[in-house]
């Protein structure tokens, strides 16, 4: 083969790499995967790396980088199959422990919470929203509302005790 020929980044030698190794390699990627469909993605793949990648790739070690890429596409795609697989299994496992009852309850609290939190004065429920829902400090809200922090202090005291009194310990 000519020295022009070996430039992988030519498209008649790209061409002929491809009619060379890709009956081979999708059988090799079969063999692996067992499923036709992933493996001409992977095939696919393997040779979008090897185009993206021409410059650096020798014509005589053509056939080791293709069987190199090949392997770690398919391992990448085991590994992220099996992130997928236990982000599902703890989709389900949080799904199966809120029972109807429980997502009940929870709405009815949140719901009971809310107008609690609303009916606050408004001074009260901006310290309280401040510190508990952006979670600010004492110090912080103090600056932000040119006040004291012991009126801040004072304000979430008598948020507290208003929210203890009409929904019990938070």
């Amino acid at each position: 083969m000519s020295k022009d020929q070996q430039k992988i980044c030519q498209e008649k030698t790209f061409e002929t790499v491809y009619k060379q190794y890709s009956k081979e390699l999708r059988r090799f990627i079969l063999f692996k995967t067992q499923d036709l469909d992933r493996a001409e993605d992977i095939l696919q793949e393997t040779f979008i790396k090897l185009w993206d990648n021409c410059g650096k790739v020798n014509y005589e070690s053509v056939k080791s980088y293709l069987y190199t890429i090949a392997t770690n596409t398919f391992l990448n795609t085991i590994k992220h199959d099996k992130v997928v697989r236990k982000h599902q299994n703890t989709l389900v496992i949080k799904k199966n422990i809120e029972s109807p009852e429980f997502v009940m309850l929870e709405k009815e609290f949140m719901d009971k919470l809310e107008r609690t939190i609303n009916s606050l004065p408004e001074k009260q429920k901006e310290v309280f929203l401040l510190n508990r829902i952006e979670k600010k400090k004492y110090k912080e809200i103090a600056v932000q509302l040119d006040i004291s922090v012991k009126a801040v202090e004072k304000r979430m005291h008598l948020a507290l005790v208003v929210l203890r009194e009409k929904i019990g310990n938070i």
